[in-house]
């Protein structure tokens, strides 16, 4: 199954349950796009403990997730040069929703 998520949020937890998710989506070998918007594409510095965002999303990737940031949200928050995520747009999200068999949203 192709699965489409789409995170809005950098609050530790929720992201960190996104990812996990994702990985474990991912595990049960279903192809997993992760689109991040607003204060999501921050989630590269989510650093709160208990919940390690860092290790589920170096999993994510290490697991051939594909992860997308939208330009505008980055570029608001002066991010662009400061991410490893693709710079994506609204184009890119619909796509992604357009190509997913199931979409889910944290």
């Amino acid at each position: 199954m192709k699965l489409g998520i789409i995170l809005e949020t950098k609050e530790a937890e929720k992201a960190w349950n996104a990812f996990r998710f994702a990985v474990t989506a991912l595990k049960k070998e279903h192809t997993v796009k992760l689109f991040l918007m607003g204060e999501a594409v921050e989630v590269e510095t989510i650093a709160t403990e208990p919940y390690n965002v860092a290790d589920q999303l170096a999993q994510f990737l290490a697991n051939d997730g594909e992860i997308l940031a939208c330009g505008t949200c980055l570029r608001s928050r002066n991010l662009e040069d400061q991410t490893a995520c693709p710079i994506s747009t609204m184009v890119d999200c619909v796509e992604l929703v357009e190509w997913a068999d199931k979409t889910v949203t944290f």
